[in-house]
């Protein structure tokens, strides 16, 4: 569901700009590690909402560098607040679109993805949207290191599935399956806003790893 559209943001996000890029582009890819002033492993959230789920992954991890990309700039204000109230040095907040991914990063460059709970677009015709369709996974491929990890959530389990069998046909490897996260015994799980809204009312959230050789 989209946020009423607050014109105040535009101005107030750029209070952020030491973190928050709202015009990334190709002069960024192979430069990450200069943007971080450090060399680290990169891991990027596609689709990071209002920041929780990243802020969290940061501040348990400081020795990797976080990206996330947001399309919507009014969601991502909301993030960008707890990024520095946190005052978390290891993320970088992006306004982009996923679709042109293959601008952003250099071949290799990412050590691991995380789609959590994205627009499962049900309707067959717009399969290919799905960040989990066939054309993405072929960009994330291009993107990822030798053996890097895509880390998957979803409350939706005809994405799940759909995600699943793309996954089996791109040749990757899926670990750590389960079709009930929070019962699965997994111990470090950090919920995403929408999850833990979800998951109070038992619904069941579907998670993997997927591992590209």
């Amino acid at each position: 569901m989209r946020l009423r559209k607050k014109p105040w943001i535009t101005e107030a996000i750029k209070e952020y700009h030491e973190f928050v890029l709202t015009s990334a582009g190709s002069e960024l890819s192979g430069h990450w590690a200069e943007q971080f002033g450090r060399q680290a492993p990169l891991h990027v959230e596609l689709g990071t909402g209002k920041g929780r789920f990243i802020c969290e992954l940061a501040e348990r991890h400081p020795e990797i560098n976080f990206i996330g990309i947001e399309a919507q700039q009014d969601v991502l204000f909301y993030a960008a607040k707890k990024v520095r109230e946190r005052n978390l040095t290891n993320v970088r907040l992006l306004v982009f679109d996923i679709n042109n991914i293959l601008e952003l990063f250099a071949p290799g460059e990412v050590t691991r993805f995380y789609i959590n709970f994205c627009d499962p677009w049900p309707k067959a015709r717009h399969a290919k949207r799905r960040l989990t369709h066939a054309g993405f996974l072929g960009k994330y491929r291009h993107l990822l290191q030798k053996g890097g990890q895509l880390f998957f959530k979803t409350d939706n389990r005809p994405l799940f599935d759909f995600s699943l069998e793309q996954f089996a046909e791109a040749d990757l490897k899926i670990e750590e399956l389960t079709y009930d996260l929070h019962h699965s015994g997994v111990e470090d799980n950090i919920m995403t806003e929408y999850e833990a809204k979800f998951s109070s009312q038992g619904v069941k959230i579907n998670r993997c790893e997927v591992i590209f050789p």
